[in-house]
């Protein structure tokens, strides 16, 4: 193997000489710890809310220590895709099997469950409580931006709730629209255009991060809009921005500061 990769760089690829077991863990060890910094991060927005800090200093404040590092501190609607899911749950049943404690990986496991439905309790207190009869328009499908992979994507969680709830639910993405019609509620309205998903929405929710959405014309996206409510779930916008263009806007962990206090 060692003879096999060398061409591959002008300094030697490293190489971990293991057994099969060692291997497999690292493999399920390493994802499991890149989704606790996600899971972790996503628990610490909910305080960030609550509290009036701002995740993204917090994020950025703790990336600076070298021994923790800036990768995967990102709070949004939770992980997915085809790696982090299987392997947390791999890794917490390989442990029951082996009658090990595993209890890190288990509550990752269940943050990344109720993160999904903290940004459907968003989504609706955004639209005042009820989002029954109301048009919302989804921005991303995919469980990350420059694929069309629906894998465990936090989509899956989120739009079958607010469908059952009476939400109507359209939506856009670059990639994703094949495969999540074969995954999403029929219900689901697809469009091709930007704009014509936000024709007459009560709110927008910004799902994945693609760069199409970055630079969304603020002022067309709400005269194409019926309400003015924007939900934010990567926070690509800043908040005082979004308000200043007419939007009651939404994110995550990003509070009004208002101090802790002691006891």
């Amino acid at each position: 193997m060692r003879a096999l990769y060398r061409p591959l760089n002008l300094i030697e690829t490293p190489i971990v000489i293991t057994n099969l077991e060692s291997a497999e863990l690292i493999k399920y060890a390493s994802n499991a710890f890149l989704a606790t910094k996600i899971s972790f991060i996503n628990e610490l927005a909910s305080l960030c809310e609550k509290v009036g800090a701002d995740v993204h200093s917090l994020a950025r404040g703790m990336g600076l220590d070298g021994r923790i590092g800036r990768k995967f501190l990102y709070p949004g609607p939770g992980y997915g895709g085809s790696c982090f899911p299987k392997d947390t749950l791999a890794l917490v049943r390989t442990a029951q099997e082996y009658d090990a404690s595993c209890r890190i990986v288990e509550a990752v496991v269940e943050v990344n469950a109720a993160q999904r439905q903290r940004m459907v309790a968003k989504i609706r207190a955004a639209l005042g409580g009820n989002e029954a009869a109301k048009v919302i328009a989804v921005l991303g499908l995919t469980f990350k931006p420059e694929t069309d992979d629906m894998r465990d994507s936090p989509a899956l969680g989120i739009l079958p709730t607010l469908i059952e709830k009476g939400a109507r639910v359209r939506a856009h993405d670059p990639k994703g629209v094949d495969e999540a019609r074969a995954l999403l509620p029929a219900e689901v309205e697809y469009c091709d255009d930007i704009y014509a998903t936000l024709e007459g929405a009560d709110a927008v929710v910004l799902m994945t991060e693609w760069n199409a959405y970055r630079g969304l014309d603020l002022d067309e996206a709400l005269k194409r809009m019926r309400g003015r409510v924007f939900v934010d779930l990567r926070n690509v916008y800043e908040p005082d921005e979004m308000r200043a263009a007419g939007f009651d806007y939404c994110c995550v962990g990003r509070g009004v500061g208002r101090g802790m206090g002691s006891a």
